[in-house]
């Protein structure tokens, strides 16, 4: 085997000409079929909690009530802890960074907020960063060099896959060898292919969008701790999940008449992974993958309730094409009207062996899972904790029916069975002080109380009229009848190890005050911004209850709807439209942003936020992406000044023949004078 080297380091490029940009529509259609164009998907008429929400009780009762305690199981069996975990491992309970209120293990000087224009991935002063692997780059010795120009199936199979989303990087027990996985969520054939109307050609690139998407899991080698990473080309554990990877159903809704196809009569095993967003890395190891917009690559019927649950309208194309020559992707073939039943689950991988089979875990249910981030309960149970990222949807969390132990082998099956609930959220402030402007109420804090409801209990159904293989492919459907309560797109969902407390990104609303009402826990009309909750269960993970408030409205801090949990707004860092979330070492959490060029004119970027102490909601930004890219995937590993992040859909705007972003190879050029493609990649930053 071989190791391939970083290309050149690079520090910040120097800024060019200043405009403020546009989310391009090409991420609509392809990442998420225009979903924010059609009709609502939540047609129900569930109470938002303001109608309820003279049951307001005390948040003083609620005070101190956090999972103080909760257990962290650090399995060694495959060698690999997360920093988080280890750290959580050593605290032992509900503790505050140890380092106290000032003092961070990766210090740097935020850097300014840079205009959507500018196409530099931008890093604090003495920190310079490199791309580890970049989409084309080769996995195996038997695949070819990246070209544009030469792009095919069977190469991309053994190359790494395109838009970079969820990573993880797991280091073996040296800390000199590791792991890297990293979800491929979906492709922008604008800025891989030239335009072309011939079928076969069509075809063809059908074939490479198949193989580009998926997951890559790449073995990782450096010098020694602390130092940059590099990728090793036919490392033992080097893999390519596709789009054509078969996976196991598990579960009560597997074999269920719901999910059987011509295909799979058996309604067990599934082709395909897709639309992977965030994911999770569990206590044992495995690797969790949320599958979220896999409705945009189905030619959709939209005829019954429980398809027009996850797509309102029907739809005879898509983007890829793939519903003109495999029928599997074309739902109004009777064979195959089952097939997108298959989609919209919690993947798990283990990284460990690369001839495993993937599983989808129904029992955790289905809809646009943005990922899942697993902790241990005080009863040795596990629980997941997912959103469902679509406008005015809901908060999910799952507990296992069986308890971790030492046997990993055992561990792999534990989110195969367990009950799965949904968020109802009250609030304790008068209806009359949420008037959608986001001016705190009375009391100095949108907060209050709220419950879990249970959608399955003991392998059963607990909704009314529908069976548990209902409930489980038709999850939607099943929170609509229990009442749970619309939120401003869920995305990532976040326990902190350190404290018990779980954070929500919720990235924003533009209809919220339109379609569903403000309410205590979306507090702002047209929430453009989004904002982040901070949850703390009342009676452990596994409990039914719990407290709330909002740590983060998110905005420019000249905005008075924006809020930082208090901390002096002229102070901290503008941040819009919160994704993906993450903890150091020391309990900070960091935020990755989706969306901020649009609603506030800067690129998207990584912010640290300290939790505890004064410095709580002092929001200061890390680093910013090229134009047009989204930051995703966020590890901290604070204490060896180290950070990561996968950089989606750099240059989203432009063309094969005239990119608008370069990333991460500028300058370079691929024949004559025809720059190169921007290429998402996986970056890491460290100390000069």
């Amino acid at each position: 085997m071989t190791t391939v080297e970083p290309p050149t380091t690079r520090t910040t490029l120097p800024l060019a000409a200043h405009a403020v940009g546009k989310r391009s529509a090409v991420t609509c259609q392809f990442k998420c079929a225009n979903a924010c164009l059609g009709p609502e998907c939540n047609g129900s008429d569930n109470p938002t909690f303001r109608s309820i929400a003279e049951l307001a009780l005390s948040r003083r009762m609620l005070i101190g009530a956090a999972a103080a305690g909760a257990v962290v199981v650090a399995t060694d069996a495959f060698g690999v802890l997360t920093p988080q975990a280890a750290s959580a491992a050593t605290t032992g309970g509900a503790v505050e960074s140890h380092w106290g209120w000032n003092h961070h293990s990766l210090p740097f000087q935020p850097i300014a907020p840079v205009p959507a224009s500018v196409d530099a991935l931008t890093v604090p002063k003495g920190y310079t960063w490199s791309p580890i692997i970049r989409w084309g780059d080769p996995l195996f010795s038997d695949a070819p060099t990246f070209s544009l120009e030469g792009q095919s199936r069977a190469a991309q199979e053994r190359q790494f896959g395109y838009n970079s989303d969820y990573l993880d990087i797991l280091a073996d027990r040296s800390g000199k060898t590791g792991v890297l996985v990293n979800n491929h969520e979906y492709v922008n054939p604008n800025i891989m292919f030239p335009p072309s109307t011939d079928a076969a050609e069509l075809r063809r690139r059908g074939e490479v969008f198949k193989a580009a998407q998926g997951m890559s899991v790449v073995e990782i080698t450096r010098r020694r701790r602390g130092t940059p990473w590099r990728y090793v080309v036919d490392g033992r554990r080097n893999r390519r999940i596709t789009v054509e990877t078969v996976f196991e159903l598990t579960g009560p809704a597997a074999g269920s008449d719901l999910v059987k196809t011509a295909a799979d009569p058996e309604g067990r095993w599934v082709h395909g992974t897709l639309g992977n967003c965030s994911g999770g890395t569990t206590p044992w190891g495995t690797i969790l993958s949320g599958e979220e917009n896999f409705n945009g690559y189905f030619a959709w019927a939209a005829d019954t309730a429980g398809q027009k649950r996850y797509q309102a309208s029907a739809s005879r194309t898509t983007s890829t094409g793939w519903e003109a020559y495999d029928p599997r992707f074309n739902s109004f073939d009777p064979g195959y009207v089952n097939e997108p039943n298959r989609f919209g689950y919690i993947v798990e991988i283990d990284p460990d062996d690369p001839t495993s089979t993937p599983k989808k875990h129904t029992a955790m249910g289905r809809f646009k899972h943005e990922g899942a981030n697993v902790i241990v309960a005080e009863d040795r149970r596990v629980v997941a904790y997912m959103g469902d990222d679509e406008r005015n949807d809901y908060l999910y969390k799952f507990v296992s029916k069986n308890r971790i132990s030492s046997s990993r082998k055992k561990n792999m099956s534990l989110l195969s069975e367990g009950d799965l609930y949904v968020a109802r959220f009250r609030g304790d402030s008068p209806t009359s002080q949420i008037d959608g402007s986001g001016k705190l109420p009375s009391d100095g804090a949108f907060d209050g109380t709220g419950e879990w409801i249970a959608l399955t209990r003991h392998g059963k159904s607990v909704v009314p009229g529908m069976t548990i293989d209902e409930v489980l492919v038709y999850t939607r459907l099943a929170a609509d009848k229990m009442g749970a309560t619309k939120m401003d797109r869920p995305e990532d969902v976040q326990p902190s190890l350190r404290t018990g407390k779980i954070y929500v990104a919720l990235t924003n609303n533009s209809d919220r005050g339109k379609t569903s009402m403000v309410d205590e826990a979306n507090p702002r009309t047209g929430n453009r911004f989004g904002h982040v909750l901070e949850i703390t269960e009342r009676h452990g993970q596994a409990g039914t209850s719990f407290g709330w408030s909002i740590l983060l409205q998110c905005g420019n801090p000249s905005d008075p709807s924006t809020y930082f949990a208090g901390y002096p707004k002229d102070k901290v860092s503008p941040i819009s439209c919160p994704d993906n979330l993450a903890f150091d070492e020391d309990g900070n959490l960091w935020i990755s942003t989706d969306g901020a060029p649009s609603t506030i004119g800067f690129n998207d970027g990584l912010f640290r936020v300290p939790l505890t102490g004064r410095e709580r909601g002092h929001v200061e930004q890390f680093l910013a992406v090229p134009r047009e890219a989204e930051t995703c995937g966020p590890v901290i590993h604070a204490r060896e000044q180290l950070v990561f992040v996968a950089v989606q859909h750099p240059g989203e705007n432009g063309t094969v023949a005239a990119p608008t972003s370069l990333f991460p190879d500028y300058g370079s050029t691929r024949r004559g004078d025809i720059p190169n493609a921007p290429r998402p990649s996986v970056v890491q930053v460290y100390r000069s």
